[in-house]
C-alpha cells in the first residue's frame, strides 16, 4: 500500500472514531496519537540495521541469538541484618534456581561508615546487610563458591572497598581475581542527583572510579567494573526518556575522566554497564530499551571513536520499579512486576531482578521473594516471550516510539553537553530540576486520578493490614558492635596503622593508583570506617546542590 494510501485510510479511520472515543472522557489524558501505521517509521535512521540482533547500532540487541543462546541471569537483590542471616538467604536463592546474587547493603555501610559509629545508630542491618570488614565479607560468602557465582554489589561512594574484600575473600578461597565475575555499580553521579548515599566531593570520587577501571582491566578483567544507573534516576521521578538520557550523559563523563587518566577506549568500555528501571507501560518501556542501546553505540562510535564492537554495546541489568510497588492491596504487585518483567525480557535485559510484593511495607519475606523469582522463571520457561529475538521489532508503536524517546533523549545530551558535561549539569542542579519536575507533574495526576494507579486512588477496597512481614531484629545493630569489637581486639593493629597510613600517602600522590593500598589495608582486617575515615581526610565530603 502507497504512503498516500495509507494517509487516507488514516484519515477515514480517524474520523470514524472521533464520536466512539469522546464517550470515553475517563481516557483523555492520553496521549493525542492512538494508532500508529508504516508512516510513523518511515523516516527511521535505522532501517538497514533494524534486521538483525548484534549488529550495530544493536537497536534489537547485543548478542546474535539472545536468549535462544542462553537466560538473562536472575539475579535477585538481597541484603538485610547480619552477614549470617544475608549468607541462608543468598543460599536459599541458589538453590531455588537464582543464577547470579545482588547484594543490598545497609545505610552505614554504604556512606562508608562502621556499625560502632555513633552516626549508624539505629540503622545497623536495616536496608540491607551491615559489612564492616574483611570478616563480615568472608561470613556472607561462606559456603558460596566465588568462582562460580556471578555477584553484583550496589555500593557507590566505598564501592572500592567493598571490590576489595570480594577479592580478598576470594583469594582466600583460592579463587584467583582473573576468574570472578560480578559488577559493582560504583555509579557516584547518580548519587549527587538523585540518591543521596555520597561520601567525597566528585573530583576524588571520579579519580577512585577511574583507578578501579585500570586495576581491574590488568587484574579483575572479567569484572564490570561499573552499572552506570539509570534505575534510581527514574525512581527519583525521571520520565524514560530523561532515565536513559542524564545515565547516558554519566556515562560520557565516566569516560572522559578514565581518557584524561590515560586509559583508551577500548581498554575499559567493554567492562562498562548499565542498569535500568522496567517501569509500568510495557510498550514504552520496550522502546526506552531499545532506543538506549542505540545512542550509546553511537556515542562510542561517533564521539569516542571506539574500534572494538564490545565497547558500543550497551550491556544493561533491569530492576523492576520499586516505586510501583503500592502498600494497598499488596498482591496487585505481583501483577505489576510480571508486566514489568516482560517488558525487561522483551526489551532484551542481559540480567533482572524482581522485587517482592511486599517491599512498599518492609523488606521482602522469603515467600515474596520466591514468588519474585519463579516470575521470571515463568516468563523464562513458559511465556514464550523469551523464545524469539526481539519479538516487538516492526511494530508501528514500538518503532515509533523508540525514535521518539531516543530523540527526547539526544536533546537531554545536547543540553547537559552546552552546560559543560554531566558533572557541571549536576553542580548547577540542572539534572536535580528535570527529575524534580518530572516527578510533581506525575504526582499531581495521580493526586487529580488523571493517572490511575489500582488501589490508590481508584477500586480502593478495605483490608486488614498485611501479617508475617520480615522485621529486623533490633539487637542486631549492639550485636554486630560487640561483633567489630571482638575482631578489632584479635587482629594486628600495627599491620592496621601501617596499611592505613601507607594509605593516606597514596591519596595525597594524584598519580597513585589507591586500588592496591585498600586492598592491602582490608587484608590487615581494617574496616571500612576506618578506610573511609582515611580518605575523608585527605579528600574532604560533598555538601549537597540546593537547587531554590
Amino acid at each position: 500500500m502507497s504512503n498516500e494510501k495509507i494517509q487516507a485510510e488514516l484519515e477515514k479511520y480517524e474520523a470514524s472514531v472521533e464520536k466512539a472515543i469522546a464517550r470515553f472522557p475517563e481516557r483523555e489524558h492520553l496521549p493525542e496519537k492512538r494508532l500508529y501505521t508504516p508512516l510513523d517509521i518511515k523516516d527511521t535512521d535505522y532501517a538497514d540495521e533494524l534486521s538483525f540482533p548484534g549488529v550495530y547500532p544493536y537497536t534489537r540487541g547485543v548478542q546474535p541469538t539472545m536468549y535462544r543462546g542462553r537466560f538473562w541471569t536472575m539475579r535477585m537483590y538481597a541484603g538485610f541484618s547480619t552477614a549470617e542471616e544475608s549468607n541462608k538467604r543468598y543460599r536459599m536463592l541458589i538453590e531455588n534456581g537464582a543464577t547470579g546474587l545482588s547484594c543490598a547493603f545497609d545505610l552505614p555501610t554504604q556512606i562508608g561508615y562502621d556499625s560502632t559509629d555513633p552516626i549508624a545508630e539505629g540503622e545497623v542491618g536495616k536496608v540491607g546487610v551491615a559489612i564492616d570488614s574483611l570478616a563480615d565479607m568472608e561470613t556472607l560468602f561462606d559456603q558460596i563458591d566465588l568462582g562460580k557465582v556471578s555477584t553484583s554489589m550496589t555500593i557507590n561512594a566505598p564501592a572500592s572497598v567493598l571490590l576489595a574484600m570480594y577479592i580478598a575473600v576470594a583469594e582466600k578461597q583460592g579463587v584467583p581475581a582473573d576468574q570472578l565475575r560480578g559488577t559493582i555499580q560504583n555509579d557516584i553521579l547518580k548519587e549527587y542527583a538523585a540518591r543521596g548515599t555520597y561520601i567525597f566531593p566528585p573530583r576524588p570520587s571520579m579519580r577512585l572510579i577511574t583507578n578501579i577501571f585500570e586495576y581491574c582491566s590488568k587484574n579483575v578483567p572479567k569484572w564490570n567494573t561499573i552499572s552506570i544507573s539509570g534505575y534510581h534516576i527514574r525512581e527519583a521521578g525521571s520520565t524514560a526518556a530523561q532515565e536513559i538520557a542524564f545515565t547516558i550523559a554519566d556515562g560520557i563523563a565516566y569516560c572522559e575522566a578514565a581518557i584524561k587518566a590515560g586509559l583508551k577506549i577500548d581498554d575499559f568500555a567493554g567492562r562498562l554497564s548499565f542498569f535500568w528501571n522496567a517501569h509500568n507501560n510495557v510498550l514504552e518501556e520496550v522502546a526506552k530499551f531499545r532506543a538506549s542501546r542505540r545512542i550509546w553505540a553511537k556515542v562510542m562510535k561517533e564521539r569516542f571513536h571506539a574500534q572494538n564492537d564490545k565497547s558500543m554495546k550497551l550491556r544493561f541489568h533491569t530492576q523492576t520499579a520499586g516505586s510501583m510497588l503500592t502498600a494497598q492491596q499488596p498482591n496487585n504487585n505481583i501483577v505489576r512486576v510480571a508486566l514489568q518483567t516482560a517488558a525487561a525480557v522483551m526489551g532484551g535485559t542481559q540480567s533482572l531482578h524482581t522485587n517482592s510484593r511486599d517491599e512498599a511495607l518492609a523488606l521482602p519475606t522469603q515467600e515474596s521473594v520466591t514468588i519474585a523469582l519463579r516470575t521470571q522463571q515463568i516468563v523464562a520457561y513458559e511465556s514464550g516471550l523469551a523464545d524469539v529475538i526481539d519479538p516487538l521489532a516492526g511494530s508501528y508503536y514500538v518503532e515509533a516510539m523508540t525514535n521518539k524517546i531516543e530523540a527526547e533523549a539526544w536533546d537531554y545530551i545536547k543540553k547537559i553537553d552546552d552546560l559543560g558535561g554531566a558533572v557541571a549539569a549536576i553542580e548547577k542542579g540542572y539534572i536535580q530540576k528535570e527529575i524534580q519536575d518530572s516527578a510533581y507533574k506525575w504526582q499531581m495526576d495521580v493526586e487529580s486520578g488523571a493517572r490511575t494507579i489500582v488501589g490508590v486512588n481508584k477500586f480502593q477496597m478495605e483490608e486488614e493490614p498485611p501479617k508475617g512481614l520480615l522485621k529486623v531484629d533490633e539487637a542486631v545493630g549492639e550485636r554486630q558492635k560487640a561483633k567489630v569489637e571482638a575482631m578489632k581486639a584479635k587482629r594486628d593493629n600495627e599491620a592496621v596503622k601501617a596499611a592505613l597510613a601507607d594509605l593516606k600517602k597514596a591519596c595525597q600522590d594524584e598519580n597513585e593508583n589507591l586500588m592496591p593500598h585498600i586492598l592491602a589495608a582490608v587484608k590487615t582486617y581494617a574496616t571500612l570506617g576506618e578506610i573511609c575515615n582515611v580518605m575523608r581526610e585527605v579528600f574532604g565530603e560533598y555538601e549537597a546542590h540546593v537547587s531554590l
